[in-house]
């Protein structure tokens, strides 16, 4: 993607990547009161800014400028190219040790991202049919698929009302001592 320079100094604690539709009003909602009510400085895209069909230049520096990205990987999480650009740019970050990035499969199996099969590879093969034109995109989206399927994170298999204490007490002990 190389829009920017994924810099080392830091606005956010933390960047939350995530489909709206599916975990807006739910998990990630949750997830982000929580981090906010440990002062956690957390940035969430507001739900009118997803309407274009690339990552916006404003978006690409609010990625840029978070230590932390949480990618809440749904069952609609790969049906859009948005998401995919901007997981594609946090990977970017991350592989140049300026993020740490912890995934979330909520409601999907790491496997399937991972080899995307399932919704995912459903979602990819529509891509391939609407960006036939641009190969390298794909190719870009599904390295990042595998490579955040492959990354230590939590698997919440039946979604979650509220957040698990554990996954809590991770966050809480990680966002405060990482050191980038």
């Amino acid at each position: 993607m190389a829009m920017g320079s994924c810099s080392s100094s830091f606005t956010y604690d933390v960047f939350l990547s995530f489909r709206g539709e599916d975990t807006r009003h739910g998990f990630t909602g949750h997830l982000y009161k929580t981090l906010g009510d440990w002062g956690i400085y957390t940035f969430i895209d507001d739900e009118e800014l997803q309407r274009g069909e690339e990552i916006t230049p404003s978006l690409v520096k609010e990625i840029e400028e978070s230590r932390i990205a949480i990618t809440v990987l749904s069952i609609n999480y790969a049906s859009s190219s948005f998401c995919l650009d901007e997981l594609d740019y946090i990977l970017e970050c991350f592989n140049k040790k300026y993020m740490l990035v912890l995934p979330d499969f909520f409601k999907v199996d790491p496997s399937d991202v991972r080899h995307q099969k399932g919704s995912c590879g459903e979602a990819l093969a529509k891509h391939e049919e609407r960006f036939n034109h641009n190969m390298e995109k794909l190719k870009n989206w599904k390295k990042a698929l595998h490579q955040v399927a492959i990354l230590s994170g939590f698997h919440l298999k039946h979604g979650y009302p509220t957040l698990p204490i554990s996954y809590l007490n991770f966050c809480l002990i990680n966002f405060h001592d990482v050191k980038i």
